[in-house]
């Protein structure tokens, strides 16, 4: 601290100065020696005057004693660990010293190191306590502690206490003793009076550069985000330098006297210098380098009005009363002076020459003392280290020449994390603050500034120490620059609010302006237009750049951060406009238009907005108003309101080439509610949603925060389906070192923890929620999420429908959920564990749960092989009267199981549906099997699926039976079984018996040819139930179609839907028109991926155009035909009165093919209502002719795709 003004002395005459040193030296040793001498008195004495020191030495000396035990005692503690520290105090507690009894329990209990520093002095008083702390580390096996606190004592008292006898060697010894016990302790801002905390413990190293920065490697620095920005950072620093080589020599050999240390407000300066100072003092920084370091304020020199010299300011910087300047000043080059924040100084370095000083003695105004240091005209030898903000670089390059230029860039990623260590000091709430600003990229990244990362640590602490989740503390980013803009504000306190809000808008407006222009460094010029040059008028939120530019240097000034910028650029806009502002250069405020922009915008305004939302909160409109004198416009949330119901869809169902990008907007917007944080605004923003999938996104902390706010408040949500999505959450363990993990696990042990969907789930089980379907497909979900999905089961009586599919839930999870499925409240009925994890060893309890729970109808438990013992258990639950299974899906058992599955099957009162699709050993034993239960009159079956499972044509005389005996079974599935003709043949017998009530048959891909299509074509002009033909991936070419047609064009014929492609080609197109013209039964047919080219569709047209056809839906992709047939299309479009879709996605039709078609649609007669397309036949006119058919049929739904 100061010591009082700067006109402490009168100086001698200055010949000394000029003598050798040795003389100097001489002259020192007889003034420091000479009770009488000039400069052996009291500080503010007169030359010659006597020191009154008799009195003083014998008042002083029990006083000064008392103090250094005390430093000695508190030096001792402070090395302690805290476990060291508790043992310490417990044998203390127990121990009776000196016959005095022993310290109270109850006192030394709680007591920190100070109180029992205290408590030792208080008892024991004076070297007593310091023989009992070496008696008590004795005792408890810390000899080392024990051994150096009696050797630190031995150096302390053994020598002359009297300061008048002091030798040179014990000023400088007392002098770092003072400088370590000044600089030890710092104090926070928001600290209570007389509360400390100690430098070490909360200093932390920063990244520090000696090279200059090119502009582009600025801009990449300020717009990096997250994990970017930690690259950035990492590369940086693989570059970087520390304090203790700054005043090394450079590889030529040369030692720079002067280094400018340069950094953005709150980078870290002057806790640096102070650092410097301790460190130097500890003897672990410069120690053979200097003798003595100064340290300079200049915040302080601003209100210093006398004059005073150098030789004032090495006093000023004493706190002992004798310091011995002409001995300091003997070696100059052993000094260093630390000039701490050289762009606050008031004054201007631009002085005559004449009027410098070179005599340190010499009296001069504080600006010409200064400027004689800088311009190295008094103790030139001297070293100096500079603090500044890189604002004042250009002064000072008036007064010097040779500068060695470090920058401050703020801590790396590791160093964040040590910060939040020592920040704490305690592991656990490190931890989780770590955690909570890391699910943050936006809040971790801008910690690379010290005093930002004091200000979330502050505010996290507070919110720790209270017992409260972390997750209500400045839940937004908003909520957090918010504090950041208080908190860097509270120095221009002093400014009306009138001048603080006209400067906050400059900036705003600057922002704004570099925004709109996608530009990031401003120029001089830039700064004045929005009136930012005035003094006290640059905020501490802009950097100032020093780039080289050619032959000289120019200054470019940025935000902080990218980030800053876009929030000052979101305050504009909630400003309201200033009548009195007449300045053009103020960009336009347009809310309608920044929105707009934003969906078109390469996601640079995508911050800017989020910030707009986060600003519109209630409380922070209100602390805007009442701290900064901010008017806010009333208007602009009910704009922001509209914009979001405009951009949202009631199902988000979308072709997956634009899913990725619609649905990553449609989480902005989230965000963007979130951001405002309001539940009024939520719940009526969102109130259109009804379903929402999300796929392959990677959902941070503070992604699922926001997704969870906004899923609680869509009252209207029904369905949630995530694809291929992953959720974030750290493993505490990760965080520790190896040898702490077994100790974590071991006291975490009963402790649950959060899964990954933790925070989702627990927006579900909200009473206004009224979910019905909640699907997590692929996304990597664990037995620790099925805590949170059995509660959510248990709970939320709305929800039927639970799909997991491709999850590894293994038995344990598997067990959960069945939990929460046997729970009296469990409404679940349609359950999905396809490709789950699902092992024998869980199949007793999901039967246990199927007999228990009377509402499942629906259970999927294929992909994984169960094994016989589980098929016996799960058909051991399908059997009881209770179990209401309609659906059954798995697979992963052989043919032999198939009995148990047919007791079933004659057995279920219920199951109307099982598919055993790519059992591949499942074999026609176990079809044979099966089909004993299907004849069973009891037998409520009515599909059954067996798509690529491994039979032969040997099992169709089974199924044959079956059909010609089932009076349920309307739906067979036997894709890709390769039956062959032979075996559709069998098959046929039964689907021609009376009895046969099947209405759908799939024969894709089973190796037919046109020898069994007559076959086919019989049933078709027979069969009273068949209503659909699957035959896709067959070759039953040109000739199987013809005859086909012969049934389908059958009076009797009931097919409605038939789908093929099957090789075929023109050949066969006059017979399908001719079954479009006659078919009265037929409204769907696919003859997708055949050749049919451009007379092949003609030929189809002609069906489509007679007055008979009842076609509803036509799908042609991968027709190879193009813009020529596509008239004939148009005309039938304009002439049918059926057809409602029309699925054309075919590459070789151009943009004139899609023109003609827009002719048809745009026909009054035309009852299209649904068009696929691909891409490639749409530029932008042709986009403008269906975004007029849209215009003129708005229920027409045109999707256009890009990989067909």
């Amino acid at each position: 601290m100061p010591r009082g003004p700067l006109e402490l002395t009168t100086p001698p005459p200055y010949h000394a100065a000029q003598s050798s040193r040795s003389s100097r030296a001489a002259q020192e040793q007889s003034r420091v020696l000479a009770p009488g001498s000039a400069r052996a008195g009291k500080v503010g004495e007169g030359p010659g005057e006597p020191p009154q020191l008799g009195a003083q030495v014998g008042q002083t000396v029990t006083g000064n004693q008392s103090s250094r035990i005390s430093d000695l005692l508190l030096l001792a503690l402070d090395n302690l660990s805290q476990e060291d520290l508790k043992r310490f105090k417990d044998k203390l507690s127990h121990s009776d010293f000196e016959g005095k009894g022993n310290i109270p329990r109850g006192r030394l209990e709680n007591a920190d190191r100070i109180d029992t520093k205290n408590l030792l002095m208080e008892f024991y008083s004076g070297d007593a306590a310091v023989d009992v702390t070496i008696e008590v580390f004795t005792q408890i096996n810390l000899r080392d502690s024990a051994a150096k606190l009696r050797e630190e004592r031995e150096k302390e008292f053994h020598q002359s206490q009297n300061p008048s006898e002091l030798s040179a060697k014990g000023y400088k010894k007392k002098y770092k003793e003072d400088i370590k016990k000044k600089y030890k302790l710092i104090k926070d801002m928001n600290s209570h009076f007389g509360d400390y905390m100690i430098l070490n413990r909360r200093y932390t190293n920063l990244t520090i550069v000696d090279r200059p920065r090119q502009a582009k490697e600025r801009e990449h620095e300020i717009m990096a985000m997250g994990w970017r920005h930690a690259e950035v950072m990492t590369e940086r620093a693989s570059s970087a330098v520390t304090l203790a080589t700054l005043y090394k020599p450079d590889k030529d050999g040369q030692t720079l006297q002067v280094v400018v240390l340069l950094g953005a407000a709150g980078i870290g300066k002057t806790m640096t210098a102070r650092k410097i100072m301790y460190d130097w003092a500890a003897g672990e920084l410069y120690k053979k380098k200097f003798d003595y370091v100064f340290y300079i304020n200049c915040r302080e020199m601003n209100l210093l009005n006398k004059q005073g010299s150098v030789a004032d300011v090495i006093f000023r910087s004493w706190l002992n009363t004798n310091a011995p300047v002409n001995h300091i000043l003997v070696n100059p080059e052993k000094l260093l002076f630390i000039i701490d924040g050289l762009d606050e100084l008031r004054f201007s370095f631009d002085q005559p020459k004449d009027n410098l000083c070179t005599d340190p003695w010499e009296k001069k105004p504080m600006e010409i003392l200064l400027s004689s240091l800088f311009r190295r005209t008094v103790l030139p030898e001297s070293y100096l280290m500079i603090t500044t903000r890189p604002a004042a670089l250009e002064k000072l390059g008036q007064c010097l020449e040779c500068l060695c230029y470090a920058e401050i860039l703020g801590f790396s990623e590791a160093e964040r994390e040590e910060y939040f260590h020592k920040f704490f000091g305690n592991e656990n709430q490190a931890r989780q603050a770590l955690r909570f600003v890391k699910a943050n990229e936006i809040l971790f990244t801008v910690c690379f500034v010290p005093f930002v990362c004091w200000i979330i640590c502050t505010v996290l602490k507070q919110q720790l120490e209270k017992g409260e989740n972390l997750t209500q503390t400045s839940k937004t980013v908003t909520g957090v620059y918010m504090l950041y803009l208080s908190s860097l504000v509270k120095p221009l306190s002093n400014n009306t609010k009138q001048h603080l809000y006209g400067n906050l808008r400059g900036l705003c407006s600057l922002a704004a302006d570099g925004i709109w222009k996608q530009k990031i460094l401003f120029e001089e010029e830039e700064i004045k237009k929005f009136g930012l040059d005035q003094e006290n008028s640059l905020p501490l939120f802009l950097n100032e750049n020093i780039f080289q530019k050619e032959t000289d240097c120019e200054c470019l000034y940025s935000f902080i951060h990218f980030s800053f910028q876009e929030f000052f650029a979101a305050l504009l806009y909630v400003l309201e406009e200033d009548e009195t502002t007449t300045d053009s250069g103020i960009p336009k405020k347009d809310v309608k238009t920044l929105l707009e922009n934003y969906g078109n915008s390469k996601n640079y305004l995508m911050l800017t907005v989020r910030f707009l939302f986060g600003l519109l909160n209630e409380e922070r409109m209100k602390d805007l108003k009442e701290k900064f004198g901010c008017k806010l416009s009333p208007k602009i949330k009910a704009n922001l309101l509209k914009w979001v119901q405009a951009n949202q869809q009631t199902d988000l169902t979308l072709p997956c080439v634009h899913e990725g990008i619609y649905q990553s907007y449609q989480l902005v917007l989230f965000d963007c509610v979130y951001e405002m944080h309001e539940e009024d605004f939520a719940v009526n923003a969102l109130d259109h949603f009804t379903e929402l999938k999300l796929n392959q996104n990677k959902f941070t902390q503070m992604d699922q925060r926001a997704l969870s706010f906004c899923v609680k408040h869509c009252r209207s949500l029904e369905s949630l389906c995530i694809y291929d999505c992953t959720f974030s959450l750290e493993d505490h363990e990760e965080e520790l070192p190896r040898r702490q993990k077994w100790l974590h696990q071991k006291n975490h042990q009963d402790k649950p923890k959060h899964s990954p969907i933790y925070l989702l789930c627990q927006a579900l089980k909200d009473p206004n929620c009224k979910l019905k379907k909640l699907e997590f497909c692929d996304c990597h979900l664990t037995a620790a999420c099925c805590e949170d999905l059995s509660s959510i089961l248990g709970t939320k009586q709305t929800l039927a429908e639970l799909r997991l599919a491709g999850n590894s839930l293994g038995e344990s999870g598997v067990k959960l959920l069945c939990e929460g499925l046997k729970h009296a409240n469990c409404k679940l009925q349609k359950l999905g564990l396809k490709a789950c994890e699902v092992s024998t060893a869980c199949c007793g309890e999901l039967s246990s749960a199927l007999n228990t729970n009377q509402l499942l109808t629906d259970l999927d438990l294929s992909g994984k092989q169960l094994g016989a013992l589980g098929i016996k258990l799960l058909c051991e639950g399908l059997k009881q009267p209770n179990c209401k299974l309609q659906r059954l899906v798995f697979c992963g058992f052989t043919g032999t199981c198939c009995g148990d599955l047919s007791t079933v099957l004659s057995t279920s009162q219920s199951l109307t549906e099982l598919d055993l699709s790519y059992n591949f050993s499942l074999g026609d034993v176990g079809v044979q099997l099966l089909c004993e239960g299907l004849k069973h009159p009891n037998c409520k079956l009515q599909i059954l699926g067996l798509e690529g499972c491994r039979v032969s044509s040997v099992c169709c005389s089974f199924l044959s039976s079956a059909l010609s005996t089932s009076q349920a079974l309307t739906v067979l599935n036997l894709w890709g079984t390769k039956l062959g003709d032979s075996g559709v043949q069998v098959l046929c017998e039964g689907l021609r018996h009376p009895n046969c009530k099947l209405q759908k048959i799939l024969l894709g891909s089973c190796s037919l040819t046109a020898a069994c299509c007559g076959d086919l074509s019989s049933i078709l002009s027979t069969s009273q139930s068949l209503t659909e033909l699957e035959l896709a991936d067959n070759k039953v070419v040109d000739s199987g179609v013809q005859l086909l047609c012969e049934g389908l064009k059958h009076p009797d014929c009931k097919l409605q839907k038939l789908m093929q492609y099957c090789d075929l080609t023109v050949a066969c197109c006059g017979d399908l028109s001719s079954v479009l013209s006659t078919s009265q039964t037929l409204p769907e047919l696919s003859v997708r991926w055949n050749n049919l080219g451009d007379s092949g569709v003609q030929l189809l047209c002609e069906g489509l155009k007679h007055p008979n056809c009842k076609l509803q839906i036509l799908q042609l992709s991968g027709c190879h035909f193009t813009a020529a047939c596509c008239g004939d299309l148009a005309f039938a479009l304009s002439t049918n009165q059926t057809l409602t879709e029309l699925i054309l996605g075919e590459k070789t039709m151009d943009n004139s093919g899609v023109k003609q078609l827009c002719e048809g649609l745009t026909h009054p007669n035309c009852k299209l209502q649904k068009l696929g397309l691909s891409s490639v036949n749409i530029n932008e006119d042709t986009q403008r002719e269906l975004d007029a058919v849209k215009k003129r049929k708005p229920d027409m739904v045109i999707r256009v795709w890009k990989n067909w």
